[in-house]
C-alpha cells in the first residue's frame, strides 16, 4: 500500500509507461540486479533516509531565502527520486521541472519525464536543445568540431542544460537541485559544470543501489526503477558499459575502496568472501555464481576492475573540489 504522504500516486494515469517506450525484456533483465551482500554496503533505514533528505532540501531552501527548486528531469531514476523528494520537502507548487532533450535518443525519455512531472503535479517545461546545440557548434572554432565526438558533444549538451536550469533559477529565485548520486560523484561520472553543478545534491550521499531502494519507498513507477542507467547520448549506451560493471558491483567496490580505504586486493578478497557466504546461505550453485551474470552479480569483480574504478576516483578528484587557488597571503 502506498505511503499516503508519497508524492506519487501509484494509480496515477500520467505515470503509466506508454507501449511505444516500453522497457524490453533484455533491458529489464539487465536493469534488475541482485542486491550486494549485506556486509558490503551500510544498511540504511529507508524511512529515515527519506525524512533526512526531505529535511535537508527544506532547510537549504529556507536558509537561502529561496522560493523553491529547479530540477532537470531526464525520465531516469535519480532525477525522478530527486523531484519526488523535493515535492515532499517544499510542496509541488515550489518545484519546477525542466525537460531538455537534444536528440532522438532522448525523445522517449523526455516523454517519460513529462508524464512523471504531471504525476508529481509540478510546473514544468520541455525545451528542445537541438537548435541551440547546433548554433553552439556552428559558432565554436573549427578546431573544436563536435561532429562524431560523443564525449565532447555530450559534455557540451550537459552544460547547456545547466545553463537553462540556472536561467530558470535566477528568474524564479530558486535553487538548482542537482541529481547526482554518490556513485557518480565518487567516479567523476558526470560533466564538470554540467550535471556536476547545482546548489545542492540531495542524493549525493547515497549510492545508486541506495537510490534504487529509496525509489520503492517513494512509490516511484516501476518502469523508472527498471530502466537501465544511461547518459542517453548514444543508442544502446549503458552506464555499465562505460564503467565496466553494473552498479551492484561498482557500489561495494567504492564503499570498500573509498569509504573504508582498502587496497584493490583487499577489496577483491572482501567481496569474494561475502559472495561465497551468500551463495552458501542461498544454496546457490558455485560455478554459476563465480561466472557472474548480466544482472550484476558482485561475483564478477576482479582486481583489474577494482583498480580501474578506484583509479577513476583518484583521477576525477578535481570534479569534487572547488578550483584551486594560490594560498592567500593575508596578515
Amino acid at each position: 500500500m502506498a505511503d499516503p504522504e508519497s508524492a506519487f500516486d501509484p494509480d496515477e494515469a500520467a505515470a503509466e509507461r506508454s507501449a511505444e517506450g516500453a522497457v524490453s525484456n533484455h533491458d529489464r533483465d539487465a536493469a534488475s540486479s541482485h542486491p550486494p551482500p549485506a556486509s558490503l554496503l551500510p544498511e540504511r533505514d529507508l524511512a529515515v533516509e527519506r525524512d533526512r533528505v526531505r529535511s535537508f532540501v527544506a532547510d537549504r531552501v529556507d536558509a537561502a531565502g529561496a522560493d523553491g527548486v529547479v530540477v532537470n528531469m531526464s525520465g531516469g531514476l535519480d532525477s525522478t527520486v530527486t523531484a519526488a523528494l523535493a515535492v515532499e520537502a517544499v510542496g509541488a507548487d515550489r518545484v519546477y521541472g525542466l525537460i531538455l532533450p537534444c536528440n532522438k535518443v532522448g525523445a522517449p525519455h523526455a516523454r517519460d519525464a513529462e508524464a512523471l512531472a504531471e504525476a508529481l503535479g509540478i510546473d514544468h517545461d520541455t525545451v528542445h536543445l537541438q537548435p541551440l546545440f547546433a548554433q553552439f557548434g556552428a559558432v565554436a572554432p573549427d578546431r573544436f568540431d563536435l561532429h562524431d565526438e560523443p564525449v565532447r558533444s555530450g559534455n557540451a549538451v550537459a552544460r547547456l542544460r545547466m545553463a537553462v536550469a540556472y536561467l530558470a533559477a535566477n528568474a524564479t529565485n530558486r535553487l538548482v537541485c542537482g541529481t547526482a548520486n554518490r556513485s557518480e560523484l565518487l567516479l567523476g561520472y558526470l560533466t564538470k559544470h554540467g550535471d556536476g553543478a547545482g546548489d545542492l545534491f540531495p542524493l549525493g550521499h547515497l549510492y545508486k543501489t541506495d537510490v534504487r531502494a529509496l525509489a520503492a519507498e517513494l512509490d516511484v513507477p516501476e518502469f523508472v526503477v527498471e530502466k537501465p542507467p544511461t547518459a542517453g547520448f548514444l543508442p544502446g549506451q549503458r552506464d555499465a558499459d562505460d564503467l565496466g560493471a553494473p552498479y551492484a558491483v561498482v557500489d561495494p567496490v567504492l564503499h570498500l575502496g573509498v569509504d573504508r580505504g582498502l587496497d584493490p586486493e583487499s577489496v577483491v578478497q572482501r567481496i569474494e568472501a561475502a559472495v561465497a557466504d551468500r551463495n552458501a546461505d542461498d544454496g546457490a550453485n558455485a560455478d554459476t555464481a563465480d561466472a557472474g551474470n548480466e544482472a550484476g552479480e558482485p561475483a564478477a569483480v576482479d582486481r583489474e576492475l577494482v583498480a580501474d574504478l578506484l583509479g577513476r576516483h583518484r583521477a576525477t578528484a578535481h570534479k569534487r573540489l572547488p578550483p584551486p587557488t594560490p594560498e592567500a597571503d593575508v596578515k
